[in-house]
């Protein structure tokens, strides 16, 4: 048993949290405000942006994971800070650090996406995100500490707030037999991260010396545009069937004046307007990781929605 230590108690840290406990680990984390103690987790309330404290809160730890998740229109002030002090708890204590990320450094793909396609993003957050990711494998390559890096496609399942899911948040119109309105082009191919398929590669990424050095992609099932997932959602919800439109760019746009989130939503508008997959087949080979077959996902998935309605 090896402790492991989790920076970040929201969907991702707290999926990951339950795997590792049943992988056998002692379990620590560190968030803002803290949190309950369990028998499995410990809690510990830790500014991520403090080195010193979560250089003492990470002591003796086999590895540290990066779960953090700040608001989405403040990467660019949010994130540099809490990069550097996760980078130099690392590095003071040893632990290998597990960086939970995304596919926003590629920029616009022009095919699916590996861990080796260049990070070209020309946009805000997609610069930041490459350039955690570069200063972490230099300091990699300079011995100074071991680095990973999970990326994975938008998330999907029970365990996600159905805010934060571009899926989720259509469920409860959908099983009222409204239309979903999306962003982006409804029928382009997508690929979604099973967020217990994503907690399970960011503990064998933590726990295996073959992931440190370079980044891996969290295993996804076949490509489903946003009407065929909803689609799916809606019949296992027993929901009339699903009417799904997208969102006009302008209306995006005039919104976004008032909405900071919906202004970076626009943004991102090349992760909607064309196919945006993913190839995990890297990660299948080297640890056998395999994504959650996409009718499960539907069954669980729908299965809240319909344990809280």
């Amino acid at each position: 048993m090896a402790l492991h230590v989790i920076v970040g108690k929201g969907p991702v840290g707290t999926t990951t949290a339950h795997e590792l406990v049943a992988r056998g680990h002692q379990v620590r984390v560190l968030s803002r405000s803290g949190g309950t103690s369990t028998a499995d987790v410990e809690h510990r309330q830790v500014d991520a942006t403090d080195p010193e404290a979560l250089t003492a809160a990470a002591r003796g730890a086999a590895a540290v994971y990066n779960a953090v998740n700040p608001a989405y229109h403040r990467w660019a002030t949010d994130w540099p800070p809490v990069a550097a002090a996760l980078l130099t708890a690392a590095e003071r204590t040893g632990a290998v650090l597990v960086t939970m990320s995304n596919l926003y450094g590629y920029g616009r793909p022009s095919a699916p996406m590996t861990p080796e396609t260049p990070m070209a993003a020309t946009d805000v957050k997609g610069r930041v995100r490459a350039t955690m990711w570069a200063d972490a494998l230099a300091a990699h390559e300079a011995g100074r500490v071991r680095v990973t890096e999970a990326r994975a496609a938008d998330f999907v399942g029970p365990q996600v707030p159905a805010g934060q899911s571009h899926l989720g948040r259509q469920l409860d119109g959908l099983r009222k037999g409204r239309r979903a309105w999306v962003v982006g082009d409804p029928d382009a191919r997508r690929s979604w991260a099973y967020l217990p398929d994503v907690a399970a590669t960011l503990a064998t990424l933590g726990t295996d010396e073959r992931a440190w050095g370079r980044a891996w992609h969290v295993p996804s099932d076949e490509p489903r545009s946003q009407r065929q997932a909803l689609t799916d959602l809606a019949a296992a919800m027993s929901a009339p069937p699903a009417r799904v439109s997208g969102i006009p760019w302008w209306v995006l746009r005039a919104a976004g004046v008032a909405v900071p989130f919906l202004r970076e939503v626009v943004a991102m508008r090349h992760q909607f307007d064309q196919d945006f997959v993913i190839d995990a087949s890297a990660t299948t080979r080297a640890f056998g990781l395999t994504a959650t077959p996409w009718r499960e996902v539907v069954v669980a998935t729908a299965g809240a929605v319909a344990a809280t309605g």
